[in-house]
């Protein structure tokens, strides 16, 4: 009987072939920034516009949760936690989400994980099959795509409106719904756009979840970096929806290096079984970083001061980056309303590619930025990322370079 093809296909007998679907595993994010350590190694300096990675500019960890970290590991608490994660983490957060409204979630409807990226990666491997699809804002967090290519499920992309504040419709959301849809997954504040949704935009979305029994994942990383307005949690209008709440301490908190998110669920009495695979695969994995956890607590319902002093240094670096890049002919840029990202949409004569107008600008004039491609975008549209963390003297010489290549660009 024929056996099929041998596992490796290369002319050299001892290459081990990966998993072909990793194929289709991208980061921009982190892929670009290869290219600007080559042209470093050259000895052209770059100005970092990549990254949302507070620490790597003027911004430092309050110290109270530095201590409350050390604490734990002077007093031992340096073995394994339990799975769903250390239980004064799980009550702080438990505790904060009944605060802002959310009043049906106990500490047992809490998991504590190795950043919101693992909390992301459990609640999607627990519920999608191979063909099942889930509904992603586009633009948007390339590592959802990435993870449902892993678990051969469809990411389905709706576009949320640059024209209106890059706010979603809940009808073109619906209008992509399929009886294979499982999941719809809104970032607010949004990255790449730093939008922040309505309540009438979120009280939408939630009708078309509760009317298609979706899964909501509510991904709220940044929702205490807000420049003026409110945040509207999620979960707060969630009735009748089985909702996942999502966020962590890296960027409100300033320790994206600790690896510490979570998931909670929302309406616990619509996710049980849900929240069992999710244990589950938590068990298999042992449990999040422990000590880390520990700051938690102090985190949520210690000093808040260090947020009015990082939005202090963003409030002007917004104001200066929207000024710029607006008087810069071919890019127009929607202020963004929440966490530390602007994504510019790129108008010139004859731009096919923005990977090509992001590589050729780092490799030109040192400046990084990560193109919209990384991110998705409306066929036809090119864009671009800016982190606008780095203080007002290196962004205001990144936009200066920018202009200069824009108007060579625009007169080639």
């Amino acid at each position: 009987m024929p056996r099929g093809p041998p596992l490796c296909q290369h002319a050299d007998p001892q290459v081990f072939r990966p998993a072909p679907h990793i194929e289709n595993v991208r980061y921009a994010i982190r892929n670009i920034a290869l290219e600007a350590a080559r042209v470093e190694a050259e000895g052209k300096r770059v100005l970092y516009c990549n990254i949302g990675d507070p620490l790597r500019f003027d911004f430092a960890t309050p110290p109270h949760l530095v201590e409350a970290v050390a604490r734990a590991m002077r007093d031992g608490h340096n073995g394994y936690a339990a799975s769903a994660g250390v239980l004064a983490a799980r009550t702080a957060v438990a505790n904060d989400a009944q605060a802002r409204g959310m009043a049906k979630v106990t500490p047992g409807d809490v998991f504590i994980t190795a950043g919101v990226s693992e909390a992301i990666d459990l609640l999607l491997t627990a519920t999608l099959e191979p063909g099942d699809e889930v509904l992603l804002p586009c633009p948007g967090y390339p590592l959802y795509d990435a993870i449902a290519a892993r678990l051969h499920a469809k990411a389905v992309a709706y576009h949320p409106d640059e024209a209106n504040g890059w706010q979603p419709d809940a009808r073109e959301v619906e209008s992509r719904v399929t009886p294979r849809t499982r999941a719809l997954v809104v970032c607010n504040p949004n990255n790449p756009t730093g939008a922040t949704y309505s309540r009438e935009t979120l009280a939408a979305l939630l009708d078309v979840a509760r009317r298609h029994r979706l899964l909501v994942l509510a991904d709220e990383i940044y929702d205490r970096l807000l420049y003026g307005g409110t945040h509207v949690p999620m979960g707060t209008l969630a009735d009748g929806v089985a909702i996942a709440m999502l966020n962590g301490l890296s960027k409100a908190y300033l320790c994206p290096g600790w690896r510490v998110g979570w998931l909670a669920f929302v309406n616990p009495e619509l996710t049980r079984e849900l929240a069992r695979a999710v244990q589950r695969l938590a068990d298999a994995r042992l449990c999040g970083p422990a000590p880390v956890q520990h700051a938690v607590q102090p985190a949520l319902f210690g000093p808040q001061g260090h947020l009015a002093e990082v939005m202090a240094k963003l409030t002007p670096r917004r104001d200066l980056m929207v000024k710029r890049l607006n008087a810069i002919p071919g890019i127009r840029c929607v202020s963004p309303s929440g966490a530390f990202y602007a994504l510019p949409r790129l108008e010139l004569p004859g731009l096919t590619s923005d990977e090509e107008f992001v590589l050729k600008l780092l490799r030109e004039e040192g400046v990084l930025f990560v193109h919209g491609e990384g991110f998705g975008q409306a066929p036809g549209t090119h864009h671009f990322r800016v982190v606008f963390l780095p203080p007002e003297g290196v962004l205001g010489e990144a936009f200066e370079r920018l202009a200069g290549f824009v108007s060579r660009w625009a007169s080639r």
